[in-house]
């Protein structure tokens, strides 16, 4: 009973001891948070400015040629000649290549023949149709005086018919071997192979060529490409986002790497009424005019779209807005009284390092570094002070979403 009377009375004497321990580091811990609360933070300031700002969509794509399609000869046969080569201009109906015609040739003269066979027979049988004519014509004359009889004239009226049938029969075999020259022509021609297009510009050029003369081509085999180069369609993919804010007729202004400093403007023609399911993006084909020939058909561009212009708007460095307790909003500087207030803002147009503010209405100048240190009403000295400015911890810059920064319509 005494041994736990005294360990009873142990337990006691330790828990006394940590409570009075324990109070005791709640007091200095008190005592230096208020120490730090007091101490002044050193930060960066920029005024609160009026200007215009733009809402600039930056892509990536390629080039595609305004229309591209491949010459074929529609018949078999061995490459004869080849009048053109790769980015030798092309007009409309131009020859570009001649096949060996030898056997389409002999296929003509042999049609030509057959028609003439044709012809004569219709001439025999026309010649004979007419005797059974004369015939018939006789038998009913002689029917009539009764001097022939029923049998004579149906036997002169059976030779009439069966030359009638005849005769059809020899001007139908006319109209098939015609025809058949008819179609034998056409293959001939098709042995001259001609760049052929119904609308579009008059000139081309021969964008790549697949085979060389002596080649033995098979019926739709590509010979060379043409291309429509006037004009170059400029294919971009935008995210869900910007999607909506594409419109057709809107001004695209492109650059490419070929031409440093220079940029080239467009018009968006198309959109594409789907968004990719892998990607989530839409895809907008840019028409830009080439009269120079300067770009080309597969070249890397990158795209900028203007889809909004706020002119006087209040701004703001990127580098201002905070977030606390999951508010998005800046630091006010009060220069006078050296202190920082939080004020919650909405942001709209962000464009490179400038943010705009539509509410609230703000003046005066903001913290753009040092804020991650700052609570509302917390002192602040200047680098005027002769204060150094605390660096931020991690990447001191970033733009967009990466910084935290929300815009209307954005999820959290």
């Amino acid at each position: 009973m005494k041994k736990l009377l005294l360990i009873l009375i142990l337990l006691g004497l330790v828990a006394l001891t940590g409570w009075v321990i324990h109070r005791r580091l709640a007091a200095s811990e008190d005592s230096q948070g208020g120490q730090r609360r007091s101490v002044a933070v050193a930060v960066e300031v920029a005024p609160v400015r009026k200007t215009s700002i733009r809402d600039v969509g930056a892509f990536t794509g390629s080039l595609l040629p305004k229309s591209q399609f491949l010459i074929a000869p529609k018949i078999g046969g061995r490459l004869k000649q080849l009048m053109v080569n790769v980015g030798d201009p092309v007009k409309r109906d131009q020859l570009i290549a001649r096949l060996d015609d030898e056997e389409y040739v002999q296929q003509v003269e042999e049609a030509q023949a057959e028609l003439q066979v044709a012809g004569a027979n219709v001439e025999a049988c026309a010649s004979a149709l007419e005797v059974a004519r004369r015939e018939f014509d006789r038998g009913k004359a002689l029917r009539e005086k009764k001097i022939a009889s029923e049998s004579e004239l149906d036997a002169a009226e059976a030779d009439f018919k069966a030359s009638q049938a005849k005769h059809k029969v020899a001007l139908a075999q006319e109209a098939q071997r015609a025809a058949a020259l008819k179609a034998a022509r056409i293959r001939l021609s098709y042995a001259t192979v001609r760049a052929s297009w119904e609308k579009g510009d008059e000139t081309r050029v021969i964008g790549e060529r697949f085979v060389d003369e002596g080649a033995l081509l098979k019926a739709n085999e590509p010979i060379v490409s043409i291309l429509e180069t006037h004009s170059l369609t400029a294919v971009i993919h935008v995210i869900e986002r910007d999607y909506p804010e594409a419109k057709i007729g809107q001004e695209v202004v492109v650059a490419t790497d070929a031409y440093p400093g220079r940029t080239f403007t467009g018009r968006i023609v198309r959109i594409a009424p789907l968004l990719k399911e892998s990607s989530r993006q839409g895809r907008l084909e840019v028409e830009i005019p080439n009269p120079d020939r300067l770009l080309k058909p597969g070249m890397f561009i990158r795209a900028s779209i203007e889809f909004a212009r706020h002119e006087d708007a209040t701004v703001v460095p990127v580098e201002a807005l905070a977030k606390r307790n999951g508010t998005q909003g800046v630091f006010l500087a009060d220069v006078k009284a050296r202190k920082a207030h939080f004020v919650p803002v909405t942001v709209g147009i962000i464009d490179g390092e400038l943010a705009e503010v539509l509410k609230p209405v703000l003046s005066g100048q903001v913290v753009t570094l040092g804020q991650h240190l700052l609570e509302d009403g917390s002192p602040i000295t200047l680098p005027s002070d002769g204060a150094k400015v605390p660096e931020k911890e991690g990447p001191s810059r970033k733009l967009g979403n990466e910084a935290g920064v929300t815009r209307p319509g954005d999820t959290q």
